[in-house]
């Protein structure tokens, strides 16, 4: 099905500080040389009331040994759907170090600790943070998603291995657009793209479910759990919207 459907990566019309950025000796020979220099990116470290407490490279946030010990940071999930109402899903490149060849959402990564980004009102500095990541890995231009745009729905709190090294640890801000964009993907990040209704997604979760494909895991507990009602309600979304409430996933 998902060959059928998608496209390929072408072109288409706070308190206390804490700072650990001592890389630890973990060897990347083998992995992508242009991944592995994004892992030396200021993450935003949180305590489990999403409050700012320093930062910490992304190599850091995303190792096990460290995750074991509590290490948590800020983060985003894009869903972007057209005006046809179809959701604009990604399989993340087999150069990911992290959940690599795995299908998920539009856009999923993490405000950096710059100014920019570490703004909390109203969630602006993640809003920008992932306006820049739409343009890095989906070619979206600037002006085509704008912050004000992006609408901020919740939070979820989860945590993931992806192997015996890295995985993930997050408070993971959900965020929704509805709009016609221009796509140049960047093969780096994104092996194929496609849109798609909530019946060919429902089977996609079907495939991912008799592991016939792989799906990330912070996309499997969001389908599984608000997807389908806050997408049957796109044109009101008002309604669930909700800053106050972490959901622990």
């Amino acid at each position: 099905m998902w060959r059928t459907l998608c496209a390929t990566g072408e072109a288409a019309v706070g308190s206390g500080k804490r700072s650990t950025t001592a890389m630890p000796e973990v060897n990347t020979d083998n992995l992508d040389k242009q991944q592995v220099q994004l892992l030396a990116e200021m993450c935003i470290l949180i305590d489990e009331n999403d409050k700012k407490i320093g930062a910490d490279t992304k190599k850091n946030c995303h190792l096990n040994e460290k995750i074991d010990k509590g290490l948590l940071h800020r983060a985003f999930s894009v869903f972007l759907f057209n005006t046809e109402d179809k959701l604009l899903l990604q399989q993340r490149s087999d150069a990911k170090i992290t959940f690599p060849d795995c299908f998920t959402n539009t856009c999923c990564s993490h405000p950096l600790s710059t100014p920019v980004e570490l703004e909390e009102n109203n969630a602006h500095g993640v809003r920008r943070a992932a306006q820049r990541r739409l343009r890095a890995e989906l070619g979206i231009p600037l002006e085509q998603v704008t912050p004000e745009e992006i609408v901020y729905l919740t939070r979820i709190h989860y945590k993931a291995r992806s192997d015996g090294i890295w995985g993930e640890h997050e408070i993971d801000y959900i965020l929704f657009v509805r709009k016609n964009v221009t796509l140049n993907t960047d093969p780096n990040e994104i092996k194929s793209y496609c849109y798609v209704t909530q019946e060919e997604l429902k089977l996609l979760l079907e495939k991912a479910s008799k592991n016939e494909i792989k799906i990330t895991p912070w996309f499997k507990l969001i389908a599984e759990t608000f997807l389908f009602k806050w997408w049957d309600n796109l044109h009101n979304l008002n309604r669930f919207v909700d800053h106050e409430k972490i959901h622990r996933m």
